[in-house]
């Protein structure tokens, strides 16, 4: 059986949006032309997706495992469509996503030599969108600090190195060679304590009900947070060398788990000059 992906669309507005005048809002379609495209589209997986009552629009375990997939699938084939463009147009691009404090410049260089009508374009991600990026296509090849999610990624490990603690310049444990990860027992992290399992054992912070960090999407906005004095972050040594700044420092914690960085790219691809460019990286890490 072959999915519709104009259903599969379709179905997953609905699901986004948990109402089907809503979703067909956001189509630019009719809601009854809505509501038959997901009838068919049930009727073609023998299986119900949705149930509607006067509570609302909610999934099933059908649509639940159906919506899974189908997002990936949908990023797959609009990352197909753009490529097909660009070598239509007469493009002929590889972009690579990476994260501050990687230096990437020495494989760049030895794909752009081997193939000097190729464009090789260089995109900068962060942790909350590293993995999608390559999922939608934006880039062809990716490097990704772990934990990420790898759903539908082939990877290639590559390095580790050690994580320190940011802090404000004049912070009780500034100037240290090191500290361990009960000296930040007390301290406020400003990420996701399962990002730092060792500090969430140890931590006397209190754990309300309801409670929630401050929303920070990025590491500007965290250097931010730890210059004021509300609190740390945890980063790989990589990352806090980037970010150098008169207000803030750095210090080793020795016992916690090391960064791992990866290269990945989505697993269902191909293309000749993914695997190149992962040769390239491979072998320059090994020598």
């Amino acid at each position: 059986m072959e999915l519709d992906l104009r259903k599969v669309r379709y179905f997953v507005a609905v699901a986004e949006h948990r109402n089907f005048s809503r979703a067909a809002e956001a189509l630019h379609i009719a809601q009854p032309v809505l509501s038959r495209q997901i009838r068919a589209l049930e009727h073609e997986l023998k299986a119900r997706l949705f149930d509607r009552d006067n509570r609302g629009t909610r999934l099933t375990p059908a649509g639940e495992a159906l919506l899974e997939d189908a997002r990936p699938l949908l990023q797959a084939a609009d990352a197909a469509r753009r490529r097909v463009r660009d070598v239509a147009a007469g493009r002929r691009t590889f972009t690579i996503g990476f994260a501050p404090g990687l230096i990437i410049t020495p494989a760049v260089r030895e794909l752009s030599r081997r193939h000097p009508d190729l464009s090789v374009e260089m995109s900068r991600t962060d942790w909350l969108d590293q993995s999608d990026a390559i999922r939608e296509g934006r880039v062809d090849v990716g490097y990704l600090r772990l934990p990420a999610d790898r759903h539908g990624l082939a990877v290639e490990p590559l390095l580790s190195e050690p994580r320190v603690v940011m802090l404000p310049a004049d912070h009780r444990l500034a100037g240290k060679e090191a500290v361990t990860v009960a000296d930040l027992a007390a301290e406020h992290l400003l990420q996701d304590p399962d990002d730092v399992p060792e500090w969430r054992d140890v931590a006397l912070e209190p754990q309300e009900p309801g409670q929630a960090a401050p929303p920070l999407r990025t590491v500007e906005e965290k250097l931010e947070h730890i210059a004021a004095g509300n609190g740390v972050v945890v980063l790989p040594k990589s990352v806090a060398a980037f970010y150098t700044r008169p207000d803030i420092t750095h210090v080793p914690v020795h016992d916690i788990a090391p960064s791992r960085v990866c290269l990945a790219w989505d697993a269902s691809r191909r293309s000749p000059l993914i695997r190149e460019y992962v040769e390239i990286v491979l072998e320059a890490a090994r020598s």
